[in-house]
């Protein structure tokens, strides 16, 4: 049965759809499974840039941070330096931001060399509570913590609560077999 939205509380379900940069995310990317290790890395990324901001600025910047981060090819990012990085004003010019995505990129390959891939070692690691995954993530990476981390697992398909029941992107995200509805 899929429930009806609330009257007094807008959540992401409400306000997406038509949006020109939150509806394409809504609707084909937000909360669905995710497998590529370059895509999750980037999904980390953007989840880690957006701290302190509105996802819409992150989402209107995604395409400089894709230039930027060399479409976030984990082995290229653990090679660059800040420097250039805090030189392009398309991106978010945070230089913590931009140091952990540089080093977080280096955590990543050592992961794929111990789990074979980054999807794999989440993989290893389900389920856990958002608690449990938090504090996995400050253990393995930099700059990851509660809101970081939980929005990123919420975006990939390990936690619940991307979408509303009523949603109807959240029947086709159920068909899409999310890591959270197996648990």
């Amino acid at each position: 049965m899929i429930a009806e939205p609330r009257e007094n509380s807008m959540s992401y379900c409400d306000i997406a759809p038509g949006h020109p940069f939150h509806g394409p995310y809504h609707e084909k990317e937000y909360g669905y499974p995710v497998e590529n290790d370059d895509a999750l890395f980037e999904r980390l990324v953007l989840e880690m840039n957006q701290a302190g901001l509105s996802w819409l600025t992150i989402l209107k910047k995604r395409d400089a941070f894709r230039d930027a981060f060399a479409n976030f090819e984990i082995a290229r990012v653990a090679r660059m330096r800040a420097e250039r990085l805090m030189k392009n004003e398309g991106i978010i010019r945070n230089r913590m931001k931009i140091d952990a995505a540089i080093e977080n990129a280096k955590r990543v390959l050592a992961i794929q060399r111990s789990h074979g891939s980054f999807a794999k070692w989440l993989d290893a690691h389900h389920p856990r509570s958002k608690d449990e995954w938090v504090k996995l993530f400050k253990k393995t990476f930099v700059f990851t913590g509660g809101e970081i981390t939980g929005s990123f697992l919420l975006s990939i398909g390990y936690l619940p609560g991307a979408h509303e029941e009523w949603c109807p992107v959240y029947a086709r995200i159920l068909k899409a077999k999310p890591r959270w509805a197996s648990s």
